[in-house]
């Protein structure tokens, strides 16, 4: 894990501007930091977080005896094992144990041909002086972010974009463009961050350019089926197997290493599994509430009981408004790109406290994607029995104050085209025509209409919401995350699950059937709860949480406002009118204001 940076600046007579970005991802990477001069005009940099092989001689960045190869990386490899028993075979000869290591000798004898190969989390920076190429890839899950800029005869890029602004990329400032995508979808669109010229490579995206930071050729690398693995009918007892595979892959590190664990069926049934095959208790990590009420979060006792018996210690780590405010402006000054979703604040929350016993958090993030489990999901596939009706029963009914909010979206969310129809279920609130098809250009059609939406939650939602925040979330206290619901092998088996059998099982039915024969059915029959804030509740009961939030969101409306819908604009005047229908959009408003104002101006 580490950093990742590259400078082509043919201007640049020394590292000054690669090591201001190194000395601003130190979070990433506290264990190690080096700058090498590649050539005149070329720098390659890299913050390393020791996981696997902790001596000196596994640094980066990682070159060999004849300096005509150069890699920085951040990321884990699931087969690495592999790729070095070809390479051993080929007559490689390894200096250390560590993944990145195999990934710097496969990429030197395969080339670019060769990531298609690589199985795991990364995003890489590759220099080969023979073929005069720098190649900038990412995974195709989306594990890890890669940010670039080119402009001015330079080529900047680096793990986080407020790396690439210390080095005097993205000038032209805050990019307003993305302030309708953050409205709907809580980050920017794809490919963009938040700056202007500072773009992002999409998952599984590998860019090729010259020494001279020009752009040659790109190309993209899909999830493959794993080498030897046969095509089997998906089932209950295919996804307990590679489920298993996964855990025993994803919790194995040299360092220590602890679980977010909200007591919920996805981080349980990893919990439960690891120490089913293993016996090694964990350290797990799970958000309390202190409530005005006097109310508290189930999560912690859920997660209590089931480390209990398995000798491992749940640390319950509470949350308040007085906290909350205390760490707020800390939190944002840590978040390189804004996402609306309060579960990034809970998981930088706990990965502040989880720093002090481990360096790497494993979590259940990614298994509602693969299987089905939120409840647009749900109402996707109620809508999908009967289109017809629900499109007329829409048209009657929408605008009736009478049904619930949630109901009311549903029924505002109702689209001739069956695309647009889940894409406003899964926005906050129903898309503008413009953002509509502009996302409608991204949806994947490449199977029918379920298949397709759990594509389309997988590509924007998962990467550009979750993914992101348990990247930034993480690294910023010098954690690396991990996901085994992403694993490869159960990707595959999401993806072979064909349209009718998605449509008659139960959400996520494979996790709770698990959960429910390994003796943890009070688990698997636990109500589905989100992991956010209690924003309304605190909006009502604290006044110093409310007077901030709300001074926030008005002061945004002053000076951003004209850039939303006219629908929107009694949210600015009086946020108090507008909290129990859209506290969530509030909050949205809340961060991306703090943030500009901290990181934008």
């Amino acid at each position: 894990m580490c950093g990742v940076h590259l400078l082509v600046d043919s201007s640049a007579k020394d590292d000054v501007a690669i090591t201001k970005m190194v000395e601003s991802c130190t979070h990433r990477g506290p264990d190690h930091a080096e700058v090498i001069r590649i050539r005149r005009g070329i720098f390659l940099a890299s913050n390393r977080l020791k996981i696997s092989d902790l001596r000196d001689e596994a640094n980066q960045p990682i070159s060999n005896q004849e300096q005509n190869a150069f890699l920085s990386w951040n990321g884990f490899l699931y087969n690495y094992q592999d790729l070095k028993n070809q390479l051993l075979e080929e007559g490689v000869v390894f200096k250390t144990r560590s993944d990145g290591e195999v990934l710097f000798h496969w990429l030197k004898e395969k080339g670019t041909k060769g990531i298609a190969a690589i199985e795991g989390m990364f995003a890489l920076v590759f220099v080969d002086l023979i073929s005069s190429e720098i190649i900038l890839a990412r995974d195709p899950v989306g594990m890890k972010s890669l940010y670039f800029y080119q402009g001015e005869n330079k080529l900047l890029c680096s793990s986080e974009v407020n790396c690439l602004l210390k080095a005097g990329g993205g000038k032209k400032g805050f990019d307003t463009d993305q302030i309708v995508p953050f409205w709907y979808l809580r980050t920017s669109l794809p490919t963009n961050s938040f700056f202007k010229e500072i773009k992002e490579l999409l998952p599984g995206q590998v860019l090729k350019f010259d020494l001279d930071g020009q752009n040659i050729s790109q190309l993209k690398i899909p999830i493959h089926q794993r080498s030897g693995e046969k095509e089997t009918v998906p089932d209950q007892t295919v996804f307990k197997q590679r489920l298993t595979e996964a855990v025993l892959t994803h919790f194995t590190a040299e360092v220590p290493v602890g679980m977010i664990l909200s007591g919920g069926a996805d981080s349980s049934l990893l919990y439960h599994i690891w120490y089913k095959e293993t016996g090694v208790p964990l350290p797990s990590y799970t958000i309390g509430f202190e409530m005005a009420k006097g109310k508290r979060s189930s999560d912690a006792k859920y997660a209590a009981n089931l480390t209990k018996t398995m000798g491992g210690g749940n640390q319950e780590i509470k949350i308040g408004p007085d906290y909350f405010l205390d760490t707020w402006e800390e939190y944002i000054a840590q978040l390189d790109q804004p996402v609306g979703d309060s579960a990034s604040y809970l998981t930088w929350a706990l990965a502040k406290e989880a720093r002090k016993q481990v360096k790497v958090l494993v979590s259940g993030v990614g298994a509602d994607e693969l299987f089905a489990g939120y409840n647009r999901h749900k109402a996707f596939k109620a809508y999908l029995k009967h289109p017809q009706l629900w499109q007329n029963i829409s048209s009657l009914l929408k605008h009736v104050p009478l049904w619930s909010r949630s109901y009311q979206k549903f029924l505002k969310s109702i689209h001739t085209d069956p695309s647009r129809t889940f894409i406003n279920f899964a926005a906050l609130n129903p898309v503008p025509e413009e953002l509509g098809m502009s996302l409608k250009k991204i949806y994947p059609f490449a199977g029918r209409d379920f298949k397709n939406a759990l594509a389309y939650d997988q590509n924007l939602y998962l990467v550009h919401d979750l993914l992101k925040i348990h990247d930034n979330a993480c690294m910023a206290h010098g954690i690396e995350g991990r996901a085994p619901f992403l694993d490869w092998g159960l990707i595959k088996l999401s993806d072979s699950m064909s349209e009718e059998l998605l449509l008659s099982i139960p959400a996520k039915s494979w996790i709770k059937e698990t959960l429910v024969k390994e003796g943890l059915e009070t688990i698997a029959n636990r109500e589905k709860k989100g992991f956010g804030l209690p924003i309304l509740e605190w909006y009502m009961n604290h006044s110093a949480f409310r007077n901030k939030l709300s001074s926030s969101v008005i002061a945004f409306g002053e000076k951003y406002g004209n850039f939303v819908a006219q629908e929107w604009q009694p949210l600015f005047k009086h946020p108090e009118k507008h909290i129990q229908n859209n506290y969530l959009l509030l909050f949205n408003v809340f961060l991306l204001s703090d943030w500009i104002n901290l990181n934008a101006q």
